[in-house]
């Protein structure tokens, strides 16, 4: 399988802020075609039957983890998959020996989720092998964000000139800052609403709208991205309680209703329901969150198919 024999500007794809918008067009068109293939009654297709991937995570995930999996199977990859919980990494071994290790054992590529922001750029400096980055601490997720303007994109058919607002843990979220960056290369405008916080100080230098106020954030938006809060990473408390963090920042059907327009609600998951967003938004017509779990198989596929085309 081909799409016009091109090939991304990068080996590795450790952040949004690396590649192009031309690069995000090819890894939407790979998808388009693959999303076509996990159509069919058999869901393969040979194209890395060579390629060895390691998932390597240094944090807990399930989503992400299943996906990349599901994706790799599908190209037909060899599929090692390591957690550092049950590892010798608990016993004090570094991350360089720790992938030279796994390495030793001929892999190709390695998909990496770290609780340290810069882990996935540190290790491709030190490794031969292909890396993506699955999350770094809170700083980029790109193939979340990929997915994310995609679902955008079968949704519209265009990202460009639409009006995005990612509601939440601004501070603590790896999502946020490669959406916005991800959404601005293709042309979307983007807001950030939350708390003053949760909110971070150099949010604006990145050329986003900031709202403190969920309502007139959803009357200027298309898409509501929903963060989720994410208390495991938070060292003080950053707002009263959840309870208050939901009657000012919570998303439910009456406010949903009372809006003079239709939007579309997204959320990278896993969601807190009843937190910031009730159950009948999470499972209501104007959301996408399933197709944005769908998505995420077709978008790892292409980016793992196109990156192990530069070997």
């Amino acid at each position: 399988m081909t799409v016009d024999n091109q090939q991304l500007s990068v080996r590795n794809l450790l952040g949004i802020k690396d590649i192009t918008k031309q690069d995000i067009e090819l890894i939407f068109e790979t998808a388009d075609t693959f999303k076509n293939v996990l159509d069919r009654p058999i869901k393969k297709v040979p194209s890395l039957r060579e390629v060895t991937i390691a998932n390597i995570f240094f944090e807990n995930s399930t989503r992400t983890r299943l996906s990349f999996e599901l994706a790799e199977k599908r190209l037909s990859a060899d599929v090692i998959n390591f957690a550092a919980s049950s590892s010798s990494v608990s016993k004090g071994e570094t991350l360089i020996d720790t992938v030279k290790n796994i390495l030793a054992m001929r892999v190709d590529m390695v998909v990496m989720r770290h609780p340290h922001p810069g882990a996935a750029v540190f290790l491709s400096k030190h490794i031969g092998a292909q890396i993506v980055n699955a999350g770094d601490g809170a700083h980029e997720h790109p193939t979340q964000a990929l997915l994310d303007a995609y679902s955008i994109r079968e949704r519209y058919s265009d990202v460009s000139g639409k009006r995005v607002v990612i509601v939440g843990d601004i501070m603590h979220s790896r999502v946020a800052l490669s959406n916005i960056l991800c959404l601005q290369k293709l042309g979307a405008e983007v807001m950030v609403c939350g708390p003053t916080t949760l909110v971070p100080k150099y949010i604006q230098s990145l050329g986003v709208r900031v709202e403190h106020n969920l309502r007139n954030a959803l009357n200027w938006c298309d898409v509501a991205n929903m963060l989720r809060i994410q208390l495991e990473r938070q060292d003080i408390k950053y707002f009263p309680s959840l309870r208050e963090y939901t009657m000012l920042y919570g998303l439910n059907k009456q406010i949903l209703d009372s809006l003079n327009k239709e939007i579309t609600i997204m959320h990278p998951g896993p969601i807190n329901r009843g937190v910031e967003i009730t159950s009948d938004v999470a499972d209501g017509h104007q959301s996408v969150i399933l197709d944005q779990v769908e998505n995420g198989v077709a978008i790892r596929m292409a980016v793992l198919y196109l990156l192990a085309g530069q070997q």
